[in-house]
């Protein structure tokens, strides 16, 4: 197949990692893999990991406002290497690139990786889009169900497809521990609460350091691991905390499975999520995780089983949640251990392409399409 994965950025996202690791996967198997960003220049740090993996990375930049020309250009763009697929990841790509892939005669696939609040106007465009895609996807059957309750899709097209992970690339390091602990200045026996994510509002890191701030000492610390808009507020409240010296704000990383290696708890507060893909790799590492009920967590973590979940916006709960964690070590041995043994049976990287390609296989049959010879300038990678 010629695959086309359409991204609103190259920026480094949950979606976009996803997207990354699918389009490796199947280029790996022999597919014909590109990627498209439809944001203006220059280009995130994604374009260079999808072209590392072999996969084409091009621009076809939107304009001011709703650019009536993008779906044109776009689809000038997969006609010319014959794509068969467009796989379209959240809104903003659905939007433009559902009418691009028919202007094409091309399959559309539509990935919903989260709830995707978003007003009026937009909503009315998502849903005309949605009237073109041959199969629309959910990462949990949460999502799936605030699919049909918002009229994102046809019901009748819907599937849910979990989100996966390289499980090779996550697990319990000790090297990984030390080196990371020696360079933040943390104790090897210090407890260490950690989270990894964009400093946004939606994911209320404030939340987080207040309910961490009457635990910290020279035992117990906190590690955010991330960078974003709200970077200069937080760090102004972690200099208002009594024992902010025990907080590590480290701005955005690329070495993940060797810092998540390096805590010993894992936080996630946010206020809306889909399934995002740092807390299957938190599980993958055997961290016992606390997490808000919030989107398609609750899908995977199950409380006092798999992870811990509190109300979203409740800091005495997620308090109450850190402190059982902190006086049972063998409590947290055992949730991660199940955490991890979840993800391996649910979310692999091997199981998600398996699904996406027998998607594929199964829209362009009932679509009788006819594969299309490679394109000379993919078949280059």
């Amino acid at each position: 197949m010629i695959i086309a994965h359409v991204l609103s950025s190259f920026g480094l996202g949950g979606q976009e990692k996803v997207a990354l690791d699918l389009a490796g996967k199947q280029r790996h198997a022999g597919h014909f893999v590109m990627a498209v960003s439809l944001a203006a220049p220059p280009e995130g740090p994604i374009a260079a990991e999808f072209r590392r993996v072999g996969v084409r990375a091009e621009t076809v930049a939107k304009g001011d406002g709703v650019d009536a020309s993008l779906p044109v250009r776009l689809a000038a763009l997969l006609r010319a290497e014959h794509v068969d697929v467009v796989h379209t990841h959240n809104p903003h790509a659905l939007i433009y690139g559902a009418p691009a892939a028919g202007l094409a005669r091309a399959a559309v696939v539509h990935t919903k990786h989260g709830a995707n609040p978003d007003v009026a106007r937009r909503r009315w465009l998502r849903r005309v889009a949605s009237t073109l895609v041959d199969a629309c996807v959910a990462v949990t059957p949460t999502l799936a169900a605030m699919a049909r309750r918002d009229q994102d899709c046809n019901p009748e097209l819907l599937h849910v497809i979990p989100n996966g992970i390289d499980m090779r690339r996550f697990a319990p390091r000790a090297e990984a521990r030390r080196r990371i602990r020696t360079e933040l200045g943390i104790p090897e026996d210090a407890w260490v609460v950690g989270t990894v994510g964009r400093l946004a509002p939606e994911k209320d890191h404030g939340l987080l350091i207040d309910a961490m701030a009457p635990l910290l000492d020279e035992r117990r610390h906190l590690v955010i691991v991330g960078d974003g808009s709200e970077r200069d507020a937080l760090q102004k409240r972690v200099a208002g905390t009594l024992r902010g010296a025990y907080v590590h704000l480290t701005g955005a990383r690329d070495d993940v499975e060797s810092l998540l290696a390096a805590f010993d708890t894992f936080v996630l507060s946010s206020k809306t999520e889909g399934l995002p893909l740092v807390l299957l790799e938190a599980m993958a590492t055997e961290l016992p995780v606390v997490s808000s009920s919030v989107g398609g967590i609750p899908d995977v973590i199950r409380h006092d089983s798999t992870g811990f979940l509190f109300p979203s916006g409740d800091k005495n709960a997620l308090t109450k949640e850190l402190l059982r964690v902190f006086g049972s070590p063998e409590l947290g041995r055992r949730i991660g251990t199940a955490g991890r043994h979840a993800v391996t049976e649910t979310h692999s990287i091997e199981r998600m392409f398996e699904s996406y390609d027998a998607l594929y296989r199964s829209v362009l049959a009932s679509n009788h399409r006819e594969l299309h010879a490679a394109a000379p300038t993919l078949r280059a990678g």
